[in-house]
This record gives C-alpha cells, sequence and structure tokens, in this order.
C-alpha cells in the first residue's frame, strides 16, 4: 500500500482529499503548515508527497527546496493556483515532478499521483545496449551515472533520460517524452518537458558533460547526441 503525505493548509480539501485516497487504497497523512511539512517528510519515509504552494509558515517552494538540499528525493506533485505559470514552473525547476491546478478533479489527481508512482517504481531493468556509453543508466534501481558519476535526478528527470538514450542520435518528440516522463498528453502551452529537459542538461554538465549534449530542436523536440 502505498504511502502519501498531503500537505495543504485548507483542512476541508484535506480531509476530502484523504478520504478519496484512502478508498483507493492509499494510506495518506495530512499536515497543514509548512513547517509541519517539511518536518514529516524528513523523518518519515513516503511513496509520494503531494504539496501545495500556498501554505503557512514556509511556501510550498520553500518546503521543496529545503526537501531537495538535504536529500529527500520522494516524488512531489504540487497543488498550484490556476493559471499560475510562475509557480508551476518554479516548482519543477526545483525538483517537483508534476503539477495538478486547484481547484483539481479528484480523479484527474489519482490519475498523475499513480503515473508518477509508476514511474518511481519501475522494476523492468533495461540493458545499456546503446552508442552513448558515458551514460549507464539502471532501470531498476531508478539511477543514472554520466562517467561514473552518480546523477542526482528526480523521477521525471530520470524518465526524461531513459526516453533520450533509448533514442539516441535521434529527435524525441515534446508528446512522447510527456507521456515517458510525465504520464500523461502533452497540452498546450505545458512546458514541463521543457524545464525538465534544463534541469536535466544542467546536472549532465555539471557532471561532466558538454553544454550540447541534449539538443533542443526547436518546434519538433530533443535529441541526445552519441558520444
Amino acid at each position: 500500500m502505498n504511502k502519501i503525505l498531503l500537505v495543504d493548509d485548507d483542512q476541508a480539501l484535506s480531509e476530502l482529499l484523504k478520504e478519496y485516497l484512502e478508498a483507493e487504497s492509499f494510506r495518506c497523512d495530512a499536515v497543514f503548515t509548512g513547517p509541519d511539512g517539511l518536518k514529516q517528510a524528513s523523518d518519515q519515509a513516503y511513496d509520494l508527497i503531494i504539496l501545495d504552494i500556498m501554505l503557512p509558515g514556509m511556501t510550498g517552494t520553500e518546503v521543496l527546496k529545503e526537501l531537495r538540499k538535504t536529500d529527500v528525493e520522494t516524488p512531489v506533485l504540487m497543488l498550484t493556483a490556476k493559471g499560475d505559470d510562475v509557480d508551476r514552473i518554479l516548482g519543477l525547476e526545483l525538483g517537483a515532478d508534476d503539477y495538478v491546478p486547484k481547484p483539481c478533479n479528484p480523479r484527474e489527481l489519482l490519475a498523475r499521483i499513480k503515473a508518477i508512482l509508476r514511474r518511481s517504481q519501475s522494476h523492468h531493468e533495461k540493458s545499456d545496449d546503446n552508442n552513448h556509453s558515458s551514460i549507464k543508466i539502471e532501470s531498476a534501481r531508478m539511477e543514472a551515472r554520466f562517467q561514473d558519476n552518480l546523477l542526482k535526478l528526480t523521477g521525471a528527470e530520470f524518465k526524461t533520460l531513459e526516453a533520450l538514450q533509448q533514442q539516441v542520435g535521434n529527435i524525441v518528440s515534446k508528446e512522447s517524452l510527456c507521456e515517458s516522463a510525465l504520464g500523461r498528453k502533452l497540452t498546450m502551452y505545458d512546458r514541463s518537458v521543457d524545464v525538465h529537459v534544463s534541469n536535466l542538461r544542467k546536472k549532465l554538465v555539471e557532471a561532466g558533460a558538454e553544454p550540447d549534449i541534449i539538443i533542443n530542436q526547436r518546434g519538433t523536440g530533443y535529441l541526445l547526441k552519441p558520444e
């Protein structure tokens, strides 16, 4: 049974979501402030954190930033104000896996949760049989290395790299990356894939890769350069 932490100051909504998720066979804890969310997520192991942006004490983005600084890599689904692209992009840049705008449809939220959990709990080992030998991927452990340097990736970043590596030297469309990395269809004005690729490129460069290791084919998609 997957364990979820819900961090939202709207206690009535939290209780409704908690009941809905528990009816879907999830275990769910709920806290209502940023500091409580940070402490709970740091002290206990969860399979997923649902994190509202607007929280008393600390914002959701501040909580996420602190979690990632302390190496808590639990997948995070952000709840953002409808139409607030700034919060969405900032959350993704800080290491969130996906976002859902509020007010959210519980069925859509459930679908996003299941997509994230499928990615993070993948146990299908794939052989590293490709031409880009500097990148090593171990799917069962959700680990990736560049020239033996372990890359600290979110679940969405890992799946993005995995999808690009499987088509190394070829253009992978944003639509395909969105389905592979986020488990959903790409929608108009959705920049999630661009942000995840940007974060991934930055981490590869920090590990020693060339800045153009991932090429943006404008209007088409992204290409991982062969070695």
